[in-house]
């Protein structure tokens, strides 16, 4: 018998799932939105995609081989991170900036706090948002091949302007590589729902939130609030950062709060803040909330009454 311990990132026991299947299926489920990324902006969006995974996957390697500590690239979490910052960006961005960015997702916020499991923030959100704030020409939204450069759809609504919702579904509009496809990125959800990969608990809460809250904003315009709810990042945040098992609840209760609070956030940071979308921003204060509200909706054990000692 083996008399060590073994610690190891989730899913522990009582799951045949490994971590790299699980990455597995998050790759698999991404794939749609980066085939019309690629479609939408064309070669230069695979650079950029190309660009982030192997960069990503490169850093922990290197990482990992200096400190002398077991390779991790294999578990295909740093093939993920790198995938998921490339959607989070512009076609147009400059691949050194999007080589900065990955590196920093995965020394900074991922290697240097003990890898995967032990990371306080999603790291590709986290490189977003350290690249927003340190390269200013990352807000510049690229466009499809096929349309006229302009502003990007949230820019518009907030000038009163109302994008078509059928060019917002299907992606003719500007934007980051992965985030404009909402009909893709369903698609991937629906994957990672039909494979138990994640819960239907949070995205639908991070969802259903900005639109009502935007629905009461716009004066119940449905259609304006359907408009704001397809724009930005939103689908993209709520279904593949924000259900990050590290840096998310574990309880279906505090998924929902997660949920609920991350919409909220973003609501008032696209109305009343200084940047037109603000889905990075709410999933990164939300991840360094998840500690209290996984203390918060914690399960009682049976028994205790909730009674302290």
């Amino acid at each position: 018998m083996d008399s060590k311990l073994h610690v190891s990132a989730s899913p522990h026991i009582h799951s045949a799932r490994t971590t790299q299947s699980i990455m597995l299926d998050v790759v698999i489920a991404l794939l749609p939105a980066a085939i019309a990324g690629v479609i939408l902006f064309g070669l230069s969006a695979l650079a950029v995609i190309v660009c982030c995974v192997a960069v990503s996957v490169l850093s922990e390697f290197v990482f990992n081989l200096i400190l002398k500590k077991e390779q991790t690239v294999g578990d295909l979490s740093a093939v993920v991170t790198g995938l998921l910052l490339a959607l989070n960006l512009p076609a147009n961005v400059p691949l050194w900036q999007a080589g900065v960015g990955s590196v920093f997702a995965i020394i900074v916020v991922k290697c240097l706090f003990g890898g995967l499991g032990h990371n306080l923030v999603n790291p590709a959100i986290t490189a977003r948002v350290f690249m927003l704030v340190a390269f200013g020409s990352m807000a510049q939204a690229a466009f499809p091949l096929d349309t006229v450069a302009g502003a990007t759809p949230l820019v518009e609504l907030a000038a009163g302007n109302s994008p078509s919702l059928m060019d917002l579904f299907l992606g003719k509009t500007g934007g980051a590589i992965g985030e404009t496809c909402t009909l893709a990125l369903l698609i991937g959800g629906i994957y990672l729902l039909c494979r138990r990969v994640i819960q239907w608990h949070l995205p639908v809460a991070f969802i259903g939130t900005v639109f009502l809250f935007t629905l009461a904003l716009v004066g119940f315009d449905f259609v304006t609030a359907l408009a704001w709810t397809l724009s930005g990042g939103l689908f993209l945040g709520a279904i593949f950062m924000a259900t990050d098992y590290v840096t998310s609840p574990a309880t279906p209760l505090g998924m929902f709060v997660f949920g609920v609070l991350a919409g909220v956030l973003t609501v008032v940071i696209r109305f009343f803040g200084n940047y037109p979308e603000g889905v990075s921003f709410a999933i990164l204060f939300m991840n360094i909330m998840t500690p209290f509200i996984d203390k918060w909706t914690a399960r009682k054990p049976f028994g205790t009454g909730g009674v302290k000692a």
